[in-house]
């Protein structure tokens, strides 16, 4: 069974190469400006992990698709990707020096196998007191406009990390763990190749 991941995410590439599992890319063609929230962290990375999933999946109904999609929610707001630099700066600024969690839905379907699941996992991320000059540098040396509270962990800004408790590669973007159990609940056929273990490139 082909295995194919909906998304133009490195890091969801790169996390899922960890597993060696072979797999192809297609990008989902989904505008997500316009899905409407009821406000529910669950619900809004499910349902967009779904979108995504279900685009691809249309088209390949005897392949495996996976969706995700990863939001950090602090104090009841969605923070998604920032759309420029002061909104960037903006989402830091609320960032520092309080709990967030970040949610990853994912959703895992094949059409012809009648395989349709959709699970999410919750981190939860406590920020130091950020200083607004490394902010800046952040933001100058590591662009945050494709993450999802306009940091992602596995780069510089884990220096703003205080305390992590739950899964980081959730964090990352991707909760490999989880999504490893419920492949193998589904009892789907996954052909691990040792010659693509660790491989990042």
């Amino acid at each position: 069974m082909r295995i194919i991941l909906a998304s133009t995410s490195p890091r969801r590439r790169k996390l899922l190469i960890l597993l060696g599992i072979p797999f192809d890319i297609i990008p989902p063609d989904v505008d997500e400006s316009i899905y409407i929230s009821n406000g529910d962290p669950i619900d809004y990375c499910c349902d967009l992990s779904k979108l995504k999933a279900e685009n691809v999946g249309q088209h390949n109904p005897s392949d495996l698709v996976i969706g995700a999609d990863t939001i950090v929610v602090l104090k009841n707001e969605i923070l998604e990707k920032p759309a420029d630099r002061t909104e960037a700066e903006e989402m830091l600024e609320k960032l520092s020096g309080q709990t967030h969690h970040v949610y990853t839905g994912v959703s895992i379907l094949n059409i012809n196998e009648s395989i349709n699941i959709t699970f999410y996992e919750r981190t939860e991320v406590i920020f130091e007191k950020l200083a607004k000059e490394d902010i800046q540098f952040y933001i100058d040396n590591f662009p945050p406009y494709d993450k999802a509270g306009s940091y992602g962990i596995q780069d510089w800004s884990a220096v703003f990390i205080k305390e992590i408790n739950g899964c980081f590669n959730n964090v990352v973007g991707f909760p490999l763990s989880k999504f490893f159990k419920t492949l193998r609940a589904l009892k789907v056929d996954v052909k691990i190749n040792d010659k693509l273990l660790g491989q990042q490139n």
